[in-house]
């Protein structure tokens, strides 16, 4: 099985000798080519850090991480930028959708940079549009649309690239209910049908309970893992209160 991202004991220190704050310690783990993985753990845990440096954002005090086959501190700023775009795929919490332009044009935005023929361009954005079921409001702008819909867009922007991670960022933390859960069941069909490669940082165990793994995070070290495997997903989502409710956080943890 690919394994497309590898943590290797990866360290992250914020501060200076006498006043040193350890964010991360001796992280070690692997996501292989088609999982869909969620990150957990309470307040100050590490989940942000985390995604930081797996997004390319920060880098680790020490150890190596390794994305799609490369590794990411062997990269300059150049070839990082160019990685970002072809590689990885980043849902926020806050959209970060242009407001200047059309769902549409939001969406094929990475495919423009990347020079993609527009032909492949109409027929990746009519696929990913019939995905998320957001044909129908391709040429509004994002000030017309629901935040439901927007952050379907900004998921449809993300993948539209085909990259080889998909990193979500609380996808769910502004939407209502019926708004988060289209977007978590759109996700877990784009993961079982494209076998896509998710990674999720989330508060929200019923969000978790979409993920066919999750990690737990805590004073900034693995604390437990969790596998799908045959349980419903009521079942699992049960699981993973369990384990939060042993962090000392519930179904509300915050970050």
């Amino acid at each position: 099985m690919k394994k497309i991202l590898q943590a290797k004991n990866v360290q992250k220190e914020f501060g200076s000798k006498g006043n040193v704050y350890r964010a991360l310690q001796d992280i070690n783990l692997e996501i292989n080519e088609g999982e869909f993985v969620g990150i957990m753990g309470p307040s100050g845990a590490g989940k942000s850090t985390l995604l930081n440096i797996f997004s390319t954002i920060d880098i680790p005090s020490s150890g190596d991480i390794i994305i799609d086959g490369k590794k990411i501190m062997m990269m300059d700023d150049e070839q990082l930028s160019d990685f970002r775009r072809d590689k990885l795929g980043f849902i926020f919490q806050d959209y970060n959708l242009l407001d200047t332009l059309t769902v549409k044009e939001n969406i094929l935005l990475p495919l423009a940079l990347a020079k993609v023929p527009e032909k492949e361009i109409e027929k990746r954005v009519d696929h990913i549009a019939d995905s998320f079921g957001i044909r129908e409001i391709l040429n509004k702008y994002p000030y017309h649309i629901s935040g439901g819909q927007k952050q379907r867009v900004a998921a449809s922007r993300a993948i539209v690239a085909n990259p080889s991670l998909i990193l979500a960022d609380e996808p769910t933390g502004a939407l209502d209910s019926k708004s988060a859960t289209n977007l978590l069941e759109s996700l877990s069909i784009l993961n079982k049908k494209n076998n896509a490669t998710i990674m999720m940082v989330t508060h929200d165990a019923y969000a978790a309970s979409f993920c066919k793994r999750v990690i737990f995070i805590n004073d900034g070290k693995l604390y437990k893992e969790l596998h799908k495997v045959e349980k419903t997903r009521k079942a699992y989502f049960q699981d993973v209160l369990d384990v939060l409710a042993s962090l000392g956080g519930g179904h509300s943890d915050i970050i």
